[in-house]
């Protein structure tokens, strides 16, 4: 059964290469975070995507975030985050696409332990995306517990889009 509003949000070890302001380009080594250690006292923003560099992805859902990412952090969110199933290499190549720095998260949830936990991963085989990738949606985690929950019922971007997101803060 899939995460619902109320939850408390799983403690999943997640990875991320940090953006670095004195070698930007650079891609460092990624390191870990707990869920639970990382977001606890926080608010945050999380928005999950399937693929980095995919078309929905690409075009709909990161462009939102990267744009609007200041107005969100305005509206008291100490965290906005991306999470997808891509390897954190990867995630951080696709946030210097969008020059987001260090303004959004990348987290990489490669093995899928996040996405399992939360019952929000499909099976994109018949794609030829591999057995494992998140549903696109888009939470809001306010102290470990979820408070806004967007899953994405069909292809493309509402729910879980960065204008839903600032209507539901």
């Amino acid at each position: 059964m899939a995460i619902q509003v109320g939850d408390t949000i799983p403690n999943c070890t997640l990875t991320y290469a940090p953006f670095n302001a004195e070698n930007p380009d650079a891609c460092a080594l990624p390191q870990q975070i707990q869920t639970h250690s990382a977001f606890k006292g926080k608010k945050v923003v999380l928005f999950a995507v399937p693929g980095a560099f995919t078309p929905t992805c690409s075009e709909g859902h990161m462009p939102e975030y990267a744009q609007r990412v200041g107005e969100i952090k305005g509206m008291g969110v100490d965290v906005v985050a991306c999470v997808s199933t891509n390897d954190p290499f990867v995630l951080d190549a696709w946030g210097k696409t969008f020059n987001v720095r260090d303004s959004i998260l990348m987290l990489s949830d490669a093995n899928g332990e996040f996405g399992s936990a939360i019952g929000l991963v499909n099976d994109a085989t018949k794609n030829r995306m591999g057995p494992l990738r998140l549903s696109r949606f888009a939470m809001i985690i306010d102290d470990l517990k979820v408070v806004y929950l967007g899953v994405e019922p069909a292809r493309g971007v509402t729910v879980s889009g960065a204008s839903s997101v600032i209507a539901k803060l």
